[in-house]
């Protein structure tokens, strides 16, 4: 297992850590994780150098936590940093982030949580945290010895994403960032950016859901292209490790077999080691894949705001996602989670504000009732 320093923390984790989100779970239930297979599963990659864990208040229905806290308490709490997440969408007063942090200390059967983050940090549940005094509470909770550090997790804009980063004294955030999302949300320049103010970064979504696993016939004849073979999910972890302002990439694996894999491709993942060709490669895959997709919107935001509330841009981006990665189901998720009900194509009254603004003199009312056709109402 290859180490990074994190950040101003000075502490060496491993460049691949384990994200407890995706656990093999019974029954088709979130909440009910095969617990003899997880188990399995984090203990093989502890014992072969994971030493980064990060879970969150939410994931798996509740039930994550609970289960690490179970199977770390027999010798591995001590072998690992633990991370986890307030629940920012239900702060609304100070005391409620006491509630939470407490909560989940008794969840995961600890005395301390390493890694504390402000989960999803975003505009929308930003003023309620500053209102309930998150940097206070963060500040008595490392005071406390509850915490031994910060960060924030986040899916918002860049400029947002530089604002929080200047807001308080972090020591790690957390981002959404693959080949295909260079410039999505903080993107590679807001990953820079917060590595030169001293933050650790971490990665999630390294393989965006899946997306860029199961792989068209076209894509992946671009792949078998490259002198040295990998498959897609190595080429995908590989590149993220090639940047050396990235410390940790989160990986929620759910089989024993794809842990094996991965802790195989981390012992390669050094910064700066793709070498041009493969670097070329891979834009050769993100072309193709951008190739597919079924709106040309650029985001420019001249159809904005929309009379009824209608997110134009980001109905056509999940839109395009699903086409692009042949992933209905899982973009469809991403399109009612994200957006605000409102904020969707089923909205539009077809009053034509909007195509009267774009640029690209895309025929806006006609594509969003593709987008309400392939998502539903």
């Amino acid at each position: 297992m290859l180490y990074r320093k994190l950040g101003k923390t000075g502490l060496d984790v491993s460049i691949l850590g384990f994200g407890c989100m995706r656990l093999p779970t019974l029954d088709k239930k979130s909440e009910v994780i095969d617990k003899p297979q997880a188990t399995e599963m984090l203990y093989h990659a502890i014992d072969h150098g994971v030493n980064y864990v990060d879970t969150g208040y939410p994931y798996h229905n509740g039930a994550s936590e609970p289960f690490l806290g179970e199977i770390l308490k027999d010798g591995y709490r001590e072998k690992v940093y633990l991370s986890t997440k307030i629940p920012s969408w239900n702060i609304e007063k100070k005391e409620d982030l006491d509630y939470y942090l407490e909560e989940q200390l008794k969840n995961l059967q600890t005395e301390f949580i390493d890694f504390y983050m402000v989960h999803n940090l975003n505009q929308k549940y930003w003023p309620q945290l500053e209102k309930a005094n998150v940097f206070e509470f963060l500040d008595e909770a490392l005071s406390s010895g509850k915490i031994k550090y910060t960060g924030f997790s986040f899916h918002d804009e860049l400029e947002f994403f530089m604002e929080m980063v200047d807001i308080y004294n972090w020591d790690m955030t957390l981002v959404q960032y693959n080949f295909m999302d260079e410039n999505y949300q903080a993107g590679r320049e807001g990953i820079r950016y917060a590595a030169s103010q001293g933050l650790g970064v971490m990665v999630m979504e390294p393989l965006r859901g899946g997306a860029l696993v199961n792989i068209p016939n076209d894509i992946q004849s671009i792949w078998d292209q490259a002198e040295t073979k990998r498959k897609p999910v190595e080429w995908a972890l590989r590149y993220i490790w090639d940047n050396p302002d990235v410390d940790v990439v989160l990986s929620g694996m759910s089989t024993l077999k794809q842990v094996k894999d991965n802790l195989k491709y981390a012992d390669e993942g050094l910064p700066g080691s793709l070498s041009e060709d493969e670097k070329f490669l891979i834009k050769d895959v993100k072309m193709a894949y951008k190739e597919r997709i079924m709106v040309d919107c650029t985001a420019c935001g001249y159809c904005m705001p929309c009379p009824e509330g209608i997110n134009i841009p980001k109905c056509f981006m999940h839109y395009n996602n699903a086409h692009v990665y042949e992933d209905k189901e899982n973009e469809s998720m991403h399109y009612f989670v994200l957006l605000k009900d409102e904020e969707r194509a089923s909205n539009c009254i077809e009053c034509g504000e909007c195509e009267k603004m774009c640029p690209q003199m895309i025929n806006i009312k006609e594509e969003l009732k593709k987008v309400k056709e392939t998502f539903g109402g």
